[in-house]
């Protein structure tokens, strides 16, 4: 097997090449299929040139955990405005999420399948981010129902649940979308939409149901 020749370029971009590489392989094979020969001749390098860079498989993987996580947080952050009525942030959001997560579905698997089931380590750095969007979407929420309630100390927790349950839902939701053909980001945040509004509008317009 001859030896896979490379153009000199800044260690950062070289990085990133790996990172595409190993996102592609572990998103498509899983952690444990995919091997760092496949990785590096993916990539366009050596094996030793990826120890070299990245240390070893499982800090490789917990890298690209660890740039996917950050890009989709990014990604739905970036897509809403906040000063957009409520009800458009979340549509705004929520579009951006499918949209991700229907561009990157290599590192969607790698964040919502591979690193769930591969040890505390990397389920550890999903956890991470999910905590975050949650922490985003929950100050969505209350935002507004404190509006629609005129209650500027209307507490977190009462509206806390129902973000984890959206985001839940929207992780659900674009597994199926990724494996349905000809489901797009749009319609899959469309269901999740009128879904999820009938209820919050109810809860925030005080009339939330109430079980038997």
């Amino acid at each position: 097997m001859g030896t896979v020749k490379t153009k000199r370029m800044p260690r950062a971009v070289r990085e990133q090449q790996m990172l595409d590489a190993a996102v592609r392989t572990f998103g498509q094979r899983g952690y444990m299929a995919a091997s760092m020969d496949e990785i590096a001749e993916l990539a366009g390098v050596s094996k030793p040139l990826v120890y070299l860079y990245l240390n070893s498989k499982e800090d490789l993987f917990a890298a690209c955990i660890r740039r996917e996580a950050g890009a989709l947080t990014e990604a739905v952050r970036a897509g809403v405005d906040r000063e957009l009525p409520a009800d458009r942030q979340l549509w705004d959001g929520l579009r951006a999420f499918f949209t991700y997560t229907a561009e990157h579905p290599d590192g969607w698997s790698v964040l919502h399948i591979q690193a769930r089931t591969h040890g505390e380590r990397f389920a550890s750095e999903v956890a991470a981010m999910r905590e975050e969007i949650v922490a985003f979407v929950t100050q969505l929420i209350v935002a507004a129902a404190r509006a629609a309630h005129r209650d500027p100390d209307l507490a977190e927790g009462e509206v806390a649940g129902l973000a984890e349950a959206l985001v839940g839902a929207a992780e659900s939701l674009a597994a199926w979308a990724n494996a349905t053909p000809g489901v797009t980001a749009r319609q899959a945040a469309a269901t999740l939409m009128n879904f999820s509004w009938a209820g919050l509008a109810n809860l925030m317009e005080g009339r939330p149901w109430s079980a038997p």
